[in-house]
């Protein structure tokens, strides 16, 4: 063979569909073909065959080979073009397998190919067999009239762009391969084709019921033959008939036969008008309903040919939630006229009840807070390649840190990770794989487009129906509003009318309309004013949970806490989905380099658009992560300082349907001396949602009483053993901060070993302490939205314009003035007493020019010489803090290597700050060099300077250094949201022109 078979393709580029429909049913593989197959990359579909190497499968060609490499985009297309033009370079992979098959009496022969992307078109032994679309969902094929005993060739050809690529553009790499299983599935001819369960829960009465409706496609086409089907759950059994094929009903023909004297039927006197009398709900003599049910059935046709439903009631059940995810055995045989077990399909169940009533979204009858992130399949090595292993890590990783939602942003995920998420516990936004972002604006109604939008939501539908966590759907992401929306949710509610549908394009412009598409209102980043708008509008009547907020894209997260303030105050405000899960940085070479959109000769791309994870590529936790674990705690401490030092612990149940038996705590008693002080704590019973007040030991009392005491923490534990972790895994930490007032610092005289400026020279010091006001820019910093404020402050460049030196007698006063980058002045007054030898006490006082209405810093850098390797400090930790993100963190003495208290963003920018600060010690084979502060600064302690992370595109682009730069600030921006969504708010915001401090530094050589 020199050339590929003809594909089936339409004249205008589209793929004919050639495949089964789409099932619940999930069989074993007779034969699994992952692994290796000889494979050809062609640069489109026309070109000539060359030599074969070998692929394995599942992969990614662009993830494997140096040939069509990952390319990233947002919102365009990676092509030129309109829907549905295909680029004249469309790399199409062949693979080829050869796989010894065995034909069997009754049987049938079935090809699966668990996801390609994103065209697929299946040749057996040289003939055309099946094709499919939709990157994220099966093709299966029935091969069994292609195949024969023995040697059998399978070829499959991906194409990676066809027209539907347009509806694929969603916001993440673009690849080309088979990223899921390949396999053969042998099955009865007389099968279970499909099976529909509804595993219902009534909170009120306690019991369960089902509903099962099994199919069976070979029966529909004849008269019933006495097969039936069984359901088997909770020691309980139901069997009910497949019906068979139904001539359809009418009335009978006139007759002219007079012959003889017509026999009376007894047709009541206006018959017909049973037709419609039924309908209009006009009263209809008891004698006459049934002649109404069944003139109306020749019109209905109700009953389904091949297909047998069956329902159980009264069960006693436990209900499934993502706290309690109970699930139970469900098996359904299929049973011959004989009685013969003919097939059979089991299903694990989580009987549950999803409602919405009013602006409440219900689960079990209580209304549900969705701690929620958006996830897509990503993994630095592979791509979108994904094992079962890798998933439940995943899903472990968000347990542990209280995220109870997943949106399948944006298609839907391997049917493992759904059975991952029945089992673990979360609620799932099933999506569609639909965005057409690039054409948003028409695509929606292009009738071109109407049937695939329809095929890809409702195999989805049809795919997932069965799974417990899944709670909503949705029609797809960012692809405007059209016709084809409100299409597929009339759809959706008629076959499914157990969960809400949500599509974020049919409220965007207004969030009181959208009602045809959107039964929640699912904005993104929405500003926190319109959320309490929206809560107060007496307009609102739909639960309203957000799709996408708190985007995350490197150092960021900032306002967390306060979304989940309104969250969970507010009337008609239920959460929402975090953006996003996991960064999608590719190190295909195993370097630890990740890489970005552009880094592969991608043109166009969107750059870094794609790292706005709370996770890093491999899954280590960002700061935000461990925000997330302190604002989502089941358990929070809800009382204040005074409370607890009259001994009262109160602490609230956030959960909606557990009690704390499963969580243990100690409680920790933190002091500004670095002191720490645990004690054994049991967490009363407590009902969901409910607060209890704890009586705190004397002993306890005693230690928060204390003058130096800083803060009581509560630190969560598992205290049973999960699926997802063990016992005693660490769960997180909450605290009540309590009142400290620094005690002072010494006085002492006017230094005498200070430079001829005034600047402070020491053996430990490679650049001596200044005015900092400025930050390596964030993203969310220099987002457009911000105007380049901070930029046009000019802080970035502060030169030293004149320096008056004025020693005292008991200090020494330097005055500086600054002239910022454009010109502005800035004054900054030091007053410098020494204590001992390398021991400073300095008051500062900074002038920023009139009309400072916002800032990033204002503090103190200095440099150490290199030889430095640990930092210690009394303030909030362990992990990086700022002062809108800072939930996850606690009060406490932690200790850090200084390589560590950097946070590797995959583009370098301001990381690593702590807040909350009383003290700090860096040590190392050079000496120690302290710090005290006479009230809470914010610290950062890196091998980078500013110059540093500001020059480099990438973390790895970083020079390597010995020596350590401090900062100890006053005051820090907090971090916002602002790249997409509110920026930090006005609180945490530098809106002052005056800042005055006094701190202690001392350093002593070893």
């Amino acid at each position: 063979m020199t050339a590929l078979p003809l594909l089936a393709v339409s004249t205008d580029g589209f793929v004919h569909l050639d495949r089964l429909p789409m099932s619940s049913v999930r069989r074993d593989a007779s034969i699994v073909l992952d692994g290796t197959w000889e494979f050809q990359l062609l640069g489109n579909a026309s070109e000539a065959l060359g030599e074969w190497t070998t692929a394995e499968v599942p992969s990614l060609w662009t993830v494997t080979s140096d040939i069509d490499r990952p390319h990233y985009t947002n919102v365009p297309m990676p092509f030129e073009g309109v829907p549905p033009m295909l680029p004249a370079s469309n790399p199409t992979g062949v693979y080829r397998r050869t796989v010894s098959l065995s034909r069997r009496d009754g049987m049938r022969t079935i090809l699966r190919v668990g996801a390609f992307e994103s065209g697929l078109f299946v040749f057996v032994n040289g003939v055309a067999a099946g094709a499919g679309t939709d990157s994220h969902l099966a093709t299966e094929v029935d091969i069994t009239e292609h195949v024969h005993d023995g040697d059998n060739e399978i070829m499959l050809v991906v194409q990676k762009f066809t027209p539907e690529s347009y509806i694929e553009d969603q916001d993440q790499w673009w690849h080309g391969g088979i990223s899921r299983s390949v396999s053969i599935i042998e099955v009865p001819e007389v099968r279970l084709d499909d099976v529909t369960i509804v595993a219902d829960f009534d909170a009120v009465a306690g019991l369960g019921s089902l509903k099962v409706s099994g199919l069976v496609s070979a029966l529909a086409r004849e008269a019933a033959r006495g097969h039936s089907v069984e359901i088997e759950v909770l020691g309980q059994s139901a069997t009910a008939d497949v019906t068979g094929f139904q001539p359809s009903q009418t009335l009978p023909k006139p007759s002219d036969e007079r012959d003889e004297k017509p026999q009376s039927y007894g047709m009541p006197p206006d018959m017909m008008d049973l037709v419609s009398l039924a309908p209009a709900g006009a009263d209809i003599a008891e004698h006459l309903r049934p002649v109404a049910r069944q003139l109306a059935q020749t019109a209905l046709h109700d009953t389904v040919a091949g297909e047998a439903s069956l329902a159980l009631d009264g069960l006693e059940v436990l209900p499934w939630t993502a706290e309690t995810p109970h699930l139970e055995s469900l098996a359904i045989r299929l049973r011959d006229p004989e009685g013969k077990v003919i097939d059979e399909v089991s299903y694990r169940v989580g009987f549950r009840r999803v409602e919405i009533v009013g602006r409440d979204l219900l689960v079990n009858g209580a209304r549900v807070l969705l701690q929620g992130v958006n996830r897509h399949d990503s993994d630095p090595r592979t791509g979108r390649v994904m094992t079962r292993e890798s998933m439940a890590r995943e899903l472990a990783l968000m347990k542990t840190h209280h995220i109870n939602a997943i949106r399948t942003a944006h298609y839907p995920n391997d049917p493992e990770f759904l059975d991952l998420c029945d089992e673990y516990g979360f609620y799932v936004v099933s999506e569609a794989d639909i965005e057409g972002h690039a054409f948003a604006d028409s695509i929606a109604d292009d009738p071109r487009y109407l049937a695939r939008f329809q095929e890809r939501y409702s195999r989805m539908v049809l795919r997932d129906r069965n799974h417990a966590s899944v709670i909503i759907w949705s029609l797809g992401n960012e692809t405007g509003h059209g016709a084809a929306h409100p299409a597929m949710a009339a759809w959706s509610r008629h076959v499914d009318p157990t969960r809400p549908v949500q599509y974020e394009g049919a409220i965007a412009p207004d969030w009181h309309a959208g009602h045809a598409s959107s039964d929640i209102v699912c904005p993104m980043y929405p500003a926190f004013s319109a959320l309490e708008s929206y809560s107060a509008d007496p307009r609102s009547d739909r639960p309203l949970i957000a799709c996408e907020y708190a985007y995350s894209q490197g150092n960021a997260t900032g306002g967390l806490a306060r979304y989940w303030e309104l969250f969970e105050t507010l009337p008609g405000l239920q959460g929402g989905f975090i953006w996003e899960w996991r960064d999608h940085g590719l190190d295909l070479d195993g370097d630890g380099h990740y890489r970005y959109g552009g880094d592969f000769g991608d043109e166009p791309n969107n750059g870094n658009t794609l790292s706005n994870g709370i996770v890093f590529p491999d899954l280590t936790p960002q700061p935000a992560l461990v925000e997330a674990q302190g604002v989502f705690a089941p358990v929070r401490i809800v009382s204040d300082a005074d409370e607890v030092r009259r001994g009262i612990l109160k602490v609230r149940n956030r959960q909606q349907f557990s009690g704390l038996q499963s969580l243990a705590a100690t409680l920790r008693v933190e002091f500004a001396t670095g002191q720490t002080l645990t004690f054994a704590c049991e967490l009363p019973v407590t009902a969901p949602g409910a607060t209890v007040e704890m009586e705190l030991s004397a002993e306890i009392r005693g230690a928060v009483q204390d003058a130096d005491a800083i803060a009581l923490a509560l630190d969560l534990t598992l205290a049973v053993d999960t699926v997802w972790a063990p016992r005693g895994t660490g769960l997180g930490s909450q605290q009540v901060e309590l009142p400290f007032r620094h005690t002072g610092l010494p006085t002492g005289g006017t230094p005498s070993d200070l430079a001829e400026d005034g600047t402070i020279v020491h053996p430990l010091l490679a650049a001596p302490p200044e005015l900092c006001l400025w930050r390596a820019l964030t993203e969310c910093d220099n987002s457009f939205a911000l105007d380049k404020r901070f930029v046009r402050s000019g802080f970035f460049a502060l030169t030293a314009a004149s320096r008056e030196v004025e020693a005292g007698g008991d200090a020494t006063i330097v005055r500086t003035a600054y002239t910022a980058a454009y010109g502005d002045q800035v004054i900054h007054t030091r007053r410098i007493e020494e204590i001992a030898p390398g021991d400073y006490v300095l008051t500062e006082d900074v002038q920023l020019p009139e009309g400072t209405s916002d800032g990033l810093r204002v503090g103190i850098e200095f440099t150490l010489v290199p030889g430095f390797d640990l930092a210690e400090w009394t303030g909030l930790g362990p992990s990086e803090n700022y002062p809108d993100r800072r939930s996850g963190v606690t009060l406490g003495h932690w200790s850090e290597s200084i390589e560590a208290m950097d946070v590797p963003y995959l583009k370098p920018q301001e990381n690593g700050t702590r807040g909350g600060v009383w003290s700090t010690a860096l040590t190392g084979v050079p000496g120690i060099v302290e710090t005290q502060h006479v009230e809470p600064m914010h610290m950062n302690v890196s091998r980078h300077t500013i110059g540093d992370l500001e020059a480099a595109s990438h973390w790895w682009e970083l020079p390597d250094r010995d020596t350590t730069t401090v900062h100890i600030d006053i005051a820090h921006r907090g971090v916002g949201t602002a790249l997409i969504g509110p920026d930090t708010q006005p609180a945490f915001r530098l809106d002052a022109t005056s800042y005055s401090w006094t701190w202690r530094l001392t350093m002593a050589q070893n």
